[in-house]
């Protein structure tokens, strides 16, 4: 591949954006090179898209090249990669994270929070982010950040491991036992994927909170839905739950009132996990935190590997949340389909290969 050219769709200043002809990367030690099948755009996408990430970080600078959320097939191997079981050929979703792999909060399996972050020196990648992301013909990434897929699963929903696997570990940190209740809010994709985790974790009922044509598909999937445009979310979960609230919630839409509203639909001593990055200040009310435990999530250390025999058995139904595809020279349509939410848009893939 080495001396090819590829196309690659490339920021060129916030909300400005086209695509160019790049030059093929080359695997480095530790990667692999995928031709990249599918690209699934997230809101996290649209907040780097329109700069309102800067000060974060996202993107370091432009010109830059985004996507985290992806799938594709292992097409040469950096040095090392074969000796760590990759091959030629291997079907694979990609995922953001790669840490140092020497800190401590590596070391100890929590790699999202790298000490090292921002270090591509010292090992770090955040693929997507500050490091060169997939939307792009081919990719080379760290081995760390890259997971192989049964046959049993398509590309397509390869490129759903990342957001699903974000949603389990959401669930995994709020501890959802069986029996429990877990409220949801937000109605988009990653509220639908962490309903289906929490069901799959063994939760008996399911109680998601939004607006719009998004809940009917919660209602398909097996969530009670609210509909918080007609009542008031949080009295409509505690009636529910004969006045007490859900054992669990999780916040997935980190905007305005939604973190303090998932508090305010938990009982007493229950816990609350919040997904997302907030654009601006978000207040809880502590006067409800009655020995309730509050759970910060950081992507998803850990979980690609639980969450793919779930979607490869069924378990997690990702193309429930899958509704549109484009290739990667109608970037700007299937990213307008995303953000207006045209057609009942939850997740977009973009694929750089399609003809």
């Amino acid at each position: 591949m080495q001396g090819q050219s590829m196309d690659a769709l490339v920021l060129v200043g916030p909300n400005e954006f086209e695509i160019q002809t790049a030059d093929v990367p080359s695997p480095a030690p530790g990667e692999v090179l995928c031709k990249v099948h599918s690209v699934a755009i997230c809101g996290t996408d649209k907040e780097i898209i329109s700069g309102n990430f800067l000060k974060r970080g996202w993107p370091g600078a432009y010109p830059y090249t985004p996507g985290h959320e992806w799938s594709g097939e292992v097409v040469s191997l950096g040095q090392g990669a074969d000796l760590l079981g990759f091959e030629v050929g291997d079907r694979v979703a990609g995922t953001a994270h790669c840490g140092c792999g020497y800190c401590r909060q590596c070391a100890i399996g929590r790699y999202t929070l790298c000490e090292n972050y921002g270090h591509e020196d010292r090992g770090h990648r955040h693929y997507g982010h500050y490091s060169t992301g997939a939307l792009r013909q081919y990719h080379n990434s760290s081995i760390k950040s890259v997971f192989k897929i049964p046959n049993t699963m398509t590309l397509e929903e390869g490129a759903l491991v990342d957001a699903s696997s974000i949603a389990l570990h959401a669930v995994k940190r709020g501890k959802v036992m069986p029996g429990d209740t877990v409220a949801i809010v937000g109605s988009g994709a990653q509220g639908l994927l962490a309903a289906q985790c929490a069901a799959t974790m063994g939760a008996s009922q399911v109680i998601v909170v939004g607006r719009g044509e998004r809940l009917q598909t919660a209602a398909e999937l097996g969530a009670t839905i609210v509909d918080n445009s007609k009542v008031d979310g949080p009295q409509a979960v505690r009636d529910l739950t004969d006045g007490k609230g859900a054992h669990m919630s999780i916040d997935t839409a980190a905007r305005g009132t939604s973190p303090a509203d998932a508090v305010q639909m938990t009982r007493k001593g229950g816990r609350v996990a919040l997904i997302g990055v907030p654009l601006e200040g978000c207040e809880l009310p502590l006067q409800r935190i009655e020995e309730m435990d509050i759970f910060g999530v950081r992507a998803n250390p850990g979980t690609c590997a639980e969450v793919i025999p779930l979607i490869a058995a069924g378990r997690i139904d990702v193309a429930a949340v899958t509704t549109h595809t484009f290739p990667l020279r109608d970037f700007g349509r299937a990213y307008e389909t995303f953000t207006q939410r045209i057609d009942g848009a939850l997740k977009v893939l973009v694929q750089p290969n399609a003809e």
